[in-house]
């Protein structure tokens, strides 16, 4: 499978961007019914990029390969990860960031989302760009290392949304509101929201996600 980016380009030309990473042992495609779904006005200028996570050995599920953007090596609440593995999808997130603002997108109409293991990419890379980036979607997700990226990183407010299921067992909803929580502590806008879901996505997900994309880039 390629690793370049999917694109799914605006009906009308593009002035804003969602830059969408999967989770573990899934792939760039796992989102994309979401842009439907999501049934934005059909004049919209938003341009949708999947990344695809490299495949490779992942230690927790013994050492079997599939498409991660870091290896996990314990299972502890918080996990170990491979640093450097997660410094590479950062800097892979920073470049498609830099290429849509190269192609005329504006750096405040640039949404990073991710999901489980995308998710902790993309609240890492955000607070690492000290960009004022359009928004973050963190979904079903959790913030490894976003302690210590709040400690070091002084940059601007942050508009975060928040989507979680209560029946998660994979990443429990304690650690994605810790996520939350820590992101508001430092003076960013949160916003939480929590579903009778387990480790997925639902449709009233799928609405809020819309409302907030909505007033985010000021569609109509």
């Amino acid at each position: 499978m390629s690793n370049q980016p999917l694109i799914i380009e605006s009906p009308q030309p593009a002035d804003a961007c969602v830059i969408w990473l999967h989770g573990l042992g899934a792939d760039r495609y796992d989102f994309v019914p979401v842009v439907k779904a999501l049934e934005l006005p059909t004049d919209h200028g938003v341009r949708f990029a999947f990344p695809q996570a490299p495949t490779r050995p992942v230690t927790i599920n013994g050492g079997y390969p599939m498409p991660c953007w870091f290896d996990i090596l314990t299972v502890t609440p918080q996990r170990v990860m491979n640093m450097q593995q997660l410094a590479e999808s950062v800097a892979m997130v920073q470049a498609l960031i830099d290429e849509q603002i190269a192609s005329g997108i504006d750096v405040g109409r640039i949404i990073l989302a991710g999901f489980s293991q995308g998710g902790a990419v993309i609240m890492h890379a955000a607070l690492a760009s000290g960009l004022a980036l359009g928004g973050i979607m963190a979904l079903s997700t959790y913030g490894p290392t976003l302690e210590q990226m709040l400690s070091e990183h002084q940059g601007p407010v942050l508009d975060a949304f928040f989507a979680h299921g209560l029946h998660d067992d994979i990443l429990q909803p304690e650690m994605g509101r810790r996520a939350h929580d820590l992101l508001r502590d430092a003076g960013h806008t949160t916003h939480w929201h929590a579903y009778p879901m387990a480790h997925e996505v639902c449709p009233q997900e799928i609405n809020d996600i819309r409302a907030w994309l909505v007033d985010r880039l000021g569609l109509r």
